[in-house]
């Protein structure tokens, strides 16, 4: 790593009063809405810092990154989204649903540019894919065929299930009448179209792993899939040291191999991080947010954990196996 693009990620990890000295130079600001944290350890900021160097932002002095951290409390994200408006900054990257949301209610001038969202449009971020309209943009993780793959790949894994415990968030936003998001209710939708019986349980924290655990168990489910919602992000190792602990096997999303469940399987996060900051830097150099087609990932890794499996006295077929990125054994 150069000293450049060293500087910019120190100045990233710094307390945010440091991009506020520089304001009176003009250099553009960016505020990030991140629900993890904290900042001197926060790996997306230093993957931002690097990718804004790689465009030619490679100098404390061209850029100002403005990170605000919920720390796993999301409700604080309306709050910073205020903060941040108020500086002002002149681009809000939002990271999940939840942020992307505070953003849009605190500000319809500043552009926002957001990752980590499953159904922008049906979050009424934006109004379609293709030409989002007001102020926003952004990347989404999630292709709209996952639910379905990933069903099909539990059934594959495990034949004859017929009960699977769905875990999600209990902020994530967007719930209808029934009390589910849209993330939830597409996983819903495709286990039972698949033949399975779908419970969903949604949780806040770690306070409710022991209860959401019991419930599985008081439900006979045979296993187990975690949604990408910032509780699993943020929660992972210790969801998946459950799942082994109550002998469930479990299917995690894309990006969170070091959970441990015996199948990961999905887009990854972290893949969205990097279309970011090109968004970002059309964004200052003019081009409008609703000008911006959303952008949708669709490469899946499929990861086979067969020590987890073993644990938990599950066998998994060949065919699983077959095509995977990833075989631990």
């Amino acid at each position: 790593m150069d000293r450049r693009t060293s500087l910019l990620i120190m100045l990233a990890c710094l307390v945010p009063r440091v991009g506020s000295a520089q304001q009176g130079a003009g250099v553009p600001r960016i505020g990030f809405l991140i629900n993890g944290g904290p900042p001197a350890t926060d790996p997306l900021m230093q993957s931002f810092a690097q990718d804004f160097a790689r465009l030619g932002y490679t100098d404390a002095r061209d850029i100002v990154l403005e990170p605000r951290f919920a720390r796993g409390q999301i409700e604080r994200q309306p709050e910073l989204a205020a903060e941040l408006v108020s500086l002002p900054v002149n681009v809000i990257v939002a990271l999940g649903g939840p942020a992307a949301r505070a953003a849009q209610k605190a500000t319809s001038n500043i552009p926002i540019a957001f990752s980590i969202v499953t159904d922008p449009v049906a979050l009424g971020l934006v109004e379609s894919m293709s030409r989002p309209g007001g102020n926003i943009t952004g990347v989404t993780s999630l292709d709209p065929n996952q639910a379905e793959a990933q069903i099909a790949l539990l059934k594959q894994a495990l034949p004859g299930i017929e009960r699977l415990a769905i875990l999600s968030d209990q902020a994530i936003p967007g719930a209808d009448a029934s009390g589910l998001a849209p993330i939830e209710r597409a996983n819903e939708a495709a286990a039972r179209a698949a033949g399975l019986r779908p419970m969903t349980l949604k949780i806040r924290g770690p306070e409710d792993f022991d209860q959401a655990f019991a419930s599985m168990t008081t439900e006979r489910a045979q296993a187990l899939l975690v949604l990408d919602v910032p509780v699993s992000f943020a929660h992972r190792k210790r969801i998946g040291e459950l799942a082994i602990a109550h002998r469930l096997p479990a299917m995690f999303p894309g990006g969170m191999r070091d959970a441990a469940g015996v199948l990961t399987y999905g887009t990854n996060v972290a893949d969205t991080w990097r279309l970011l900051p090109p968004y970002v830097d059309r964004i200052l150099k003019g081009a409008k947010p609703g000008d911006l087609p959303v952008s949708t990932l669709s490469r899946r890794e499929r990861i086979v954990n067969l020590q987890s499996a073993r644990k938990i006295g599950v066998e998994i077929p060949p065919s699983v196996l077959d095509g995977a990125d990833e075989v631990i054994r």
